[in-house]
């Protein structure tokens, strides 16, 4: 069997494309320090080889590519809170770029030349043209975007100098679980909307807040895309067996082409838990752009990739049974 490693696997997104390559046939080891991932989820609901470390440790990593026939590495290993990589910048910037430069060297030393890294829309920063698309200008706005921004760069470089191939996804919000209730999405702290409004819907918070109800769109609330995670982990499956066919790199968006409105995720989460969540409106906060909705065409076509559960129903659905599940 073909085997892949994924950093980051025991983490939110990392969770889920493992079990879409399980699925899908392939063998996976995941490399996950637990700053962020749960054990259990890897070890138990998943039972894959977990290894506890980090990308930063090179012996490690040269250790599990000389003891382990791996093919490709899929690389969810980034810190990704935003208003912290403001105040902590320094931590992003190891982390995400001098880790990943660590475990690329060391992908290059074993002769593994096949990556898939999950990357971000924030890159572009503040959208001149929604959707977005690829080629939009690359403006990124906080040293987390920046810090994918620069793997990017990275990515690009070591193509032409070393012919290290890669497909990068860049994506807004993975938002929903596991239709099948066994993975969710389970962040401390959490800062994602829909797990957010689901926590005051199970009382575990008194309220959630909008952010700004006077932006120029439908009802006044930002607009946002969220991709169904399944649908997210399904892109990534697609993009390995891309480079297996041996492809060139290559960029792709992932979005659901319309997005939905902070208002609509609330009002839909009321009517899916029937439960009362208290809204409590403020100021908009600086920086947030009214609409943020990137294109899945080229992803679509390239790729042949298709969401299974584009609408918000589905995404709240699934989650909520996580939630209640997890923290009822």
């Amino acid at each position: 069997m073909t085997t892949i490693l994924v950093t980051g696997g025991a983490g939110y997104i990392g969770s889920h494309a493992v079990l879409a390559l399980k699925q899908a046939g392939y063998e996976v080891i995941v490399l996950d320090n637990l700053s962020n991932g749960h054990r259990e989820l890897v070890e138990e609901v998943l039972q894959v080889k977990l290894i506890v470390g980090d990308m930063s440790d090179r012996a490690l990593l040269d250790n599990i590519f000389t003891t382990h026939n791996i093919t490709a590495v899929m690389h969810f290993a980034a810190y990704i809170a935003v208003g912290e990589s403001v105040t902590d910048p320094a931590k992003y910037y190891h982390n995400n770029v001098t880790g990943t430069l660590t475990l690329l060297e060391a992908m290059l030393a074993a002769s593994i030349n096949k990556f898939i890294f999950s990357s971000t829309c924030a890159l572009y920063g503040v959208p001149k043209f929604v959707p977005i698309t690829e080629d939009h200008p690359q403006d990124p706005i906080s040293p987390y975007a920046t810090s994918k921004w620069m793997v990017e760069r990275i990515l690009s470089d070591f193509d032409t100098a070393y012919n290290l191939k890669s497909v990068r996804f860049r994506y807004f919000n993975a938002a929903g679980a596991d239709p099948n209730g066994s993975l969710g999405e389970d962040h401390e702290p959490e800062s994602h909307i829909i797990p957010l409004v689901l926590q005051a819907a199970l009382g575990k918070r008194e309220s959630i807040s909008i952010f700004g109800t006077d932006y120029p769109t439908p009802d006044g609330t930002c607009i946002r895309d969220y991709i169904h995670v399944t649908d997210l982990a399904q892109a990534h499956v697609l993009g390995l067996e891309y480079l297996l066919k041996e492809g060139d790199s290559e960029v792709f968006n992932l979005g659901n082409g319309s997005g939905f409105s902070v208002r609509e995720v609330i009002e839909t989460a009321l009517q899916i838990t029937g439960k009362e969540i208290k809204i409590v409106e403020c100021d908009r906060r600086p920086g947030d752009p009214p609409i943020l909705v990137g294109s899945s065409d080229k992803a679509t076509k390239i790729l042949g990739w298709h969401p299974q559960y584009p609408n918000v129903e589905e995404i709240i659905s699934h989650a909520w049974q996580w939630h209640q599940k997890r923290h009822g």
